[in-house]
This record gives structure tokens, sequence and C-alpha cells, in this order.
């Protein structure tokens, strides 16, 4: 992450609310922090501030993190959005990174992990820990999604594999980098190629295509 990040912290909770404000000051990649108590609020702050990542509680009133989310993801694309929940209901959560949600943390996540999603989403548009691949799994096993496309597994050459591989392990593409003793840009190349080879559009569907494809096993 080569420059500061603003962030909106949207929870109807004040007391958990002004902590996470408390734990972001002590992030040095954040710059700004903005507070909301629902997402019409979070809407109305997001119009006329430069937020980057929105910390988002799933269950508030007036407007909830799901509807939230549609609208920020539909008006206002390059925010990075970042579920909160105490909630672990793996349906939902796979509903949500589907719809577009760039990661989902339970609320007892230690700061060490929130400073890790809050990195990766800016860096890989995503962050896949292990309840969101857990999500993602079942959601393939129980086939709520497309057949996997074993055919095109042998388009895939041994790095680009081992690239998607690294990708699936929340590495950002310098760390791959220097895993591999490459160079940033030449990762970025293969993770364009891999995008372009599995017809997918971001980090997610690479995330599911390993999935499917049985390349990481949950």
């Amino acid at each position: 992450m080569d420059s500061k990040v603003n962030v909106l912290a949207t929870d109807d909770h004040t007391l958990f609310r002004r902590g996470t404000v408390m734990m972001l000051k002590t992030f040095p990649e954040v710059d700004r922090i903005f507070e909301a108590e629902n997402g019409k609020q979070a809407l109305e702050i997001i119009k006329t501030e430069p937020i980057d990542i929105l910390l988002l509680d799933l269950e508030m009133p007036v407007m909830d993190g799901w509807d939230t989310s549609k609208k920020v993801l539909s008006k206002h694309p390059h925010i990075h959005i970042i579920m909160v929940s105490m909630h672990d209901s793996l349906g939902v959560i796979s509903d949500l990174i589907e719809m577009g949600v760039h990661s989902y943390l339970l609320k007892d996540a230690e700061p060490e992990e929130v400073q890790k999603a809050i990195r990766s989403v800016v860096n890989n548009e995503f962050y896949y820990n292990q309840l969101v691949a857990k999500a993602l799994h079942e959601k393939v096993r129980i086939g709520a999604v497309e057949k996997p496309i074993f055919h095109e597994r042998t388009d895939l050459t041994k790095r680009e594999l081992e690239v998607l591989g690294l990708i699936c392990q929340e590495l950002t593409m310098k760390e791959i980098g220097n895993e591999l003793f490459l160079s940033e840009q030449t990762i970025h190349t293969h993770r364009k190629n891999l995008m372009r080879k599995t017809r997918v559009k971001n980090a997610v569907g690479l995330v599911k295509y390993a999935i499917q494809n049985r390349i990481v096993q949950i």
C-alpha cells in the first residue's frame, strides 16, 4: 500500500463503532476516519468525503449493510467494502461476496486481521480469509454455482497456477512477487492472464475458480 486511505466505520452500536475508530487510529495506513450509525448516513458521507474503505455492519436500523452495499457497489465502485458482523452464516457470506463485497469479518476479529483486510482489499481487491473460503467452498459443494470447468485448467501454465495458489493464500501482489522472485508488475500480468483464461472479472472469481477446480483445498 503506497498511500494512506480514508475509512468510514458504520455501525449502529456506538460503543463498538468508537472502539473501531480507536483501533483504526493505530493503523499507519489509515489517514482520515469517518463515522456513521446506519447505511443512509454512510451514503450521505460518501457523497461529500473521499472514502476508500467502508467498514460496514450487516444489521442496522434505517438501512442495513446489505442494502447499503448494493447502493455503494452501484454508485461508488471505487470504494472497498469490508462487511463486519457477529453472524457466521456461510450462505449470507457467499451471497455478499458474490454481490461484490470485498471481504467479511466477524466482530471478534483481531486488530491484526482488520489491518490485513484493509491492506488486502486495497492491493488485491479482495481479502480471502478462512471464513470466506468456507462460504465459497460450501456454495460450490452444494452446486449453487456453475459446474467446474476442468478442461480449461490445461490452459494455465505452471507459473500461473503458482500465482493463483498464492492469491488464495491472501498474499498481495508484492508478496507473491517476493515469493516467486518476480517483479510486482510481472505478477499483475500473470493475474491479468489468469482472469482472461478463466473468464472471470476479479479476485473473487479467481478464488471461486480455484475452489471449483480443486486447485486449493479448504
